[in-house]
């Protein structure tokens, strides 16, 4: 997979962008706030339609500016695809090739890319719910399905937790509409579940290994995945239904109390262990860093063993993060296979002799040179 161009208008701090003639290492050379991770977030925004760096869709649009539009023209196996994609406070609209697509989960998964900046290292020591994200947004990219009912699920989830509201001091008869959404949310639970220990399992298979090869084979990484009513192995959809079924029945009282649901796949989370030492509490912050990164390098080899091809790969400002022996690692790993975009704010503080060959951008108040 290979972006050969990409056209802005009104994203962030870009009036109108068009590069062309990408190579397959690219250097986005620029100080602070100049638009260089403007640059790979358009990128990550056309694969995903969601920016990693917000949830507010009109802080991706040029200040004073109604609408934007990013587009781009992307390689893949089977041939070229343009992509593009509207932001405006009506919503988004995308197209492949010209023609609009029905719903966003139909687009993504167009173009995949991998992204690693120095806030991934939340994965690891971060909230669950930063956890969370991070699985639903790999996930989502291979398995388009995912995102509707991951989508559905949240839709019933915001009405449940308002009827729970409602339900404190009533009687059996009121309960009766709880079970229609308990149903609903069993539904769409199930498959999110089903999907992330699918996931887990297969990524489990890469980063392991990678960490190994890292780690000189000093260490063993392991992933736990963590649902909150089932067992993490079992994968069997009408046993994880009975079992989520049976959780809500446990809970039911304690959530009418809160008002809020307290059991399915938004409490889930993700452990790692480091020779059995969980490294959310027991890791330095060089293990926590190599098990992030093997994360991000399992996420390239897993992409590539389910769609068939390498996804893009998104460095934005973490090479400069990392010692020289993981920058290796890292730099090895992508060279003549992935398609890469670096940022950093200078060149010196990059490894530059094992980028070959790498086409270099510099960055300032919204314009590039190459």
């Amino acid at each position: 997979m290979f972006v050969n161009s990409i056209d802005l208008q009104n994203f962030r701090n870009y009036e109108h962008l068009r590069l062309d003639s990408f190579g397959p290492v690219n250097l986005l050379i620029g100080q602070n706030a100049q638009g260089k991770t403007n640059l790979a977030e358009a990128i990550f925004v056309l694969a995903l339609t969601k920016s990693h760096r917000t949830s507010r869709d009109k802080e991706l649009i040029r200040f004073g500016e109604e609408r934007a539009r990013l587009a781009a023209e992307v390689d893949k196996k089977y041939g070229s695809v343009k992509l593009e994609l509207s932001l405006s406070q009506q919503g988004k609209k995308a197209k492949i090739n010209g023609l609009e697509q029905r719903k966003l989960s139909d687009f993504v998964g167009a173009l995949n890319v991998v992204m690693f900046a120095p806030e991934d290292l939340e994965i690891v020591k971060g909230t669950p719910g930063v956890r969370r994200r991070f699985l639903d947004m790999e996930i989502g990219q291979v398995a388009p399905g995912y995102l509707y009912h991951l989508q559905q699920y949240q839709k019933v989830l915001v009405q449940r937790n308002n009827l729970l509201k409602q339900l404190w001091g009533q009687g059996a008869s009121a309960q009766t509409m709880l079970e229609v959404w308990n149903e609903q949310l069993v539904e769409h639970g199930v498959k999110i579940v089903k999907k992330r220990k699918q996931f887990i399992k297969k990524l489990q298979k890469w980063a392991e290994t990678i960490h190994q090869g890292i780690t000189g084979g000093g260490e063993v990484l392991r992933l736990a995945y963590l649902p909150s009513f089932s067992e993490a192995s079992e994968e069997d959809e009408a046993v994880l239904m009975d079992q989520f079924m049976i959780k809500l029945s446990q809970m039911k009282e304690q959530e009418i109390r809160r008002g809020t649901t307290l059991s399915g796949p938004h409490r889930d989370d993700l452990s790692f262990f480091i020779n059995d030492r969980e490294v959310q509490t027991y890791g330095s912050q060089g293990q926590q860093r190599t098990t992030a990164l093997s994360l991000k390098l399992a996420e390239i080899e897993l992409i590539h063993e389910e769609i068939g091809e390498y996804p893009v790969l998104l460095l934005d400002d973490v090479l400069s993060e990392l010692d020289p022996f993981r920058q290796t690692q890292l730099i090895e790993t992508f060279q003549s296979k992935v398609q890469t975009f670096i940022t950093a704010t200078g060149i010196e503080s990059l490894n530059v002799d094992k980028l070959k060959d790498a086409s270099i951008y510099h960055v300032h108040a919204g314009q590039v040179e190459r």
